[in-house]
């Protein structure tokens, strides 16, 4: 293992955060217990007092291929889990195209886009040194229970890519805004749109300094260039509020605070 400098004000996707420590897990490294794992950090909100945070080196971006399974490591960015399964012409991997990050990030919250979602093609995850299998790992909309560090993931091929299926999933998610934002800021409460509800109270387009509730999609917490971690928690804070006194539902983060 080695320590490297990551700057979250450049590398998260909302833009914010400062230069932190993380620990880089190799290869054959005994995983700290003691660590928050990270991996693309497009649903991180990095705070200025972040807990001790660790990530999986390119050793685990790796992507193998034998008989009917495929393993591939919980570092590798799903962009090229698409490429992959466009060039060797394997089905259920197109709605990644529309997911930044890494596999890991993936897994840790069951991602996916509308019925798509990366519980339905897993096979069997690699979790602590033990291959655990998909069924018997608790999940649901937008969460897993992982139980620990998940560091590769197996999936049985099935040939057929689909490139008009990948098309159409990209048309669908043109309605979200260009400025950096860590993604959908709280889950869908159950038969109603989170979006919906911030914007039924009126927050949609609401600015603090410069964080902003998108006026594309009022789910979307936007940095308008230079936006701090304080500014973010209290519009979130405030979303949080106001849609619980007016419609009595308590929104959940879909973001992840550090």
């Amino acid at each position: 293992m080695f320590y490297k400098t990551i700057d979250f004000s450049k590398y998260s996707s909302i833009k914010i955060g400062q230069p932190t420590q993380v620990l880089m897990i190799e290869e054959g490294d005994t995983i700290p217990a003691d660590r928050y794992l990270i991996g693309g950090a497009n649903n991180l909100l990095v705070s200025p007092i972040p807990p001790p945070l660790m990530m999986l080196s390119k050793d685990f971006a790796t992507i193998t291929q034998k008989e009917n399974m495929l393993t591939i490591g919980a570092a590798m960015p799903t962009g090229r889990i698409v490429s992959y399964a466009k060039k060797h012409d394997i089905a259920g991997f197109e709605f990644c195209a529309k997911l930044p990050g890494t596999l890991g990030g993936m897994l840790a919250m069951n991602a996916g886009v509308k019925e798509y979602e990366i519980f339905n093609i897993l096979h069997s995850v690699k979790i602590n040194g033990e291959w655990v299998l998909a069924q018997d790992i608790e999940h649901g909309y937008r969460f897993a229970k992982l139980g620990g560090i998940a560091t590769h993931a197996r999936f049985l091929i099935h040939h057929g890519f689909n490139q008009k299926l990948l098309d159409d999933l990209l048309n669908l998610r043109s309605n979200q805004p260009h400025e950096p934002s860590a993604g959908s800021a709280f889950k869908n409460p159950e038969g109603d749109y989170a979006g919906r509800l911030i914007e039924a109270v009126g927050l949609k387009g609401t600015r603090k300094g410069q964080m902003q509730w998108s006026n594309v999609h009022a789910n979307f917490l936007v940095n308008l260039g230079g936006g701090t971690f304080e500014d973010a928690k209290s519009l979130m804070d405030l979303a949080k509020s106001e849609v619980l006194k007016m419609f009595d539902i308590e929104l959940i983060e879909e973001i992840k605070i550090l």
